[in-house]
């Protein structure tokens, strides 16, 4: 697709990417408050200790001798979430050459960028709550467009089934989150989702996937900025309710075994396949935050 033209004026531009951080720092403090929510719901006998809240901690890019933008990394480790993580940033600066020549736009920029997102990873303390991601995200060179999507990992085989209620209602949400956008075309983002979330080495997907998208544009940036909120908005509806359907179901110790050694199955997508986490470290993104989608707890048997 062709790019939202930075053709727009340098004031309209500045203009977009401060809507866009700001929506990405209410989405955050929209989720934020839904999960800490859900952390006061779960009490005993299930779930013992005080319920969690998330530290936010502010961190800057780079060494400090110039403004290359930041973020707010909050995660929380609690009696329900055992960790969850949900992060903001918007930075800015020149990516490295090599890199430079896989992003759209940035051989006519001078390879000088702009990216802001929100990003989302939770581990549960309960293996029948499944694990999800979601990050939505502005990118800018020489030309801009959003990315990002959500995807849901369950995590005891029975419940990794696209028949499963859960999986339905993800799916229905995410289908819902495109309706009525141009160019958002769900059985493409769908089909996407299910592509990309693939362990090649293991010849099985991650989850049950969602919906992915990137370097979407239509020419209509108002459009498209809509549809990305849409997306944040259904996630941040669905994921809650699937959450509090299925914490008030106790748990086997061989059911936790199970969840521990499929989480394995995220650490090795996200290091070896996460387009994402390769661009958080090509571009000096915070490392702690970056990593901090690894589970707290896996094994490999």
């Amino acid at each position: 697709m062709s790019a939202h033209p930075a053709s727009a004026t340098d004031a309209t531009l500045e203009q977009r990417k401060a809507r866009s951080y700001a929506w990405f720092q209410t989405l955050q403090a929209d989720i934020i408050a839904r999960f800490e929510a859900l952390e006061d719901a779960a009490g005993p006998p299930l779930y013992r200790g005080a319920a969690g809240r998330f530290e936010k901690t502010p961190w800057k890019r780079g060494d400090g001798s110039e403004d290359l933008g930041g973020g707010t990394m909050a995660v929380m480790r609690g009696r329900l979430f055992e960790k969850v993580g949900v992060h903001v940033s918007c930075v800015h600066g020149s990516f490295a050459p090599e890199f430079a020549k896989t992003i759209p736009g940035a051989d006519k920029s001078g390879g000088q960028f702009w990216a802001s997102g929100i990003s989302l990873i939770a581990h549960m303390v309960n293996p029948r709550v499944p694990a999800v991601h979601m990050n939505t995200r502005m990118l800018v060179t020489a030309d801009s467009w959003f990315g990002g999507g959500a995807d849901l990992t369950p995590l005891l085989a029975y419940q990794r089934e696209q028949e499963f209620p859960d999986a339905i209602e993800f799916h229905h949400a995410m289908r819902d989150a495109c309706e009525g956008y141009k160019g958002a075309d769900y059985p493409a983002m769908k089909k996407h989702c299910e592509e990309y979330f693939y362990l090649p080495h293991r010849d099985e997907p991650r989850g049950i996937g969602g919906i992915f998208y990137d370097r979407y544009n239509t020419g209509d940036w108002e459009t498209d900025f809509a549809f990305t909120r849409s997306v944040g908005q259904h996630f941040a509806d669905v994921y809650p309710k699937i959450v509090a359907r299925r914490m008030a179901e106790s748990w086997t110790p061989a059911e936790r075994e199970e969840q521990l050694v499929r989480r394995g199955r995220y650490v090795e997508f996200n290091l070896l396949y996460d387009r994402g986490t390769t661009f958080g470290l090509k571009t000096g993104g915070n490392v702690a935050s970056i990593l901090s989608s690894m589970p707290p707890v896996v094994k490999w048997p």
